[in-house]
């Protein structure tokens, strides 16, 4: 599952929220909620759904942050140097 975090914490942010009232929400330790946001653990369906709840998204939205593809592997791609060989 590839997570978008910065996307994830624009919408806390946007509902003037915290991950410490996120994590409370999820009954989660909030270092359970960051190794989930770092990809060292995932996020369950359950956790997902509550968060689309919690947050207000649409599916589109929880499907950007929860299961980006594009977004997320250009990023990355950008980060580790354009992700294209030069000849």
């Amino acid at each position: 599952m590839m997570f978008d975090k910065s996307l994830f914490i624009y919408y806390v942010m946007r509902r003037n929220l915290t991950l410490k009232a996120i994590a409370k929400k999820l009954q989660v330790d909030p270092a359970t909620l960051t190794r989930k946001m770092a990809g060292r653990s995932d996020f369950t369906r359950n956790e997902i759904q509550q968060l689309k709840q919690f947050l207000t998204l649409t599916v589109d939205e929880a499907d950007k942050i929860f299961f980006c593809r594009k977004t997320c592997m250009n990023v990355r791609k950008a980060r580790q140097g354009g992700g294209r060989e030069k000849g």
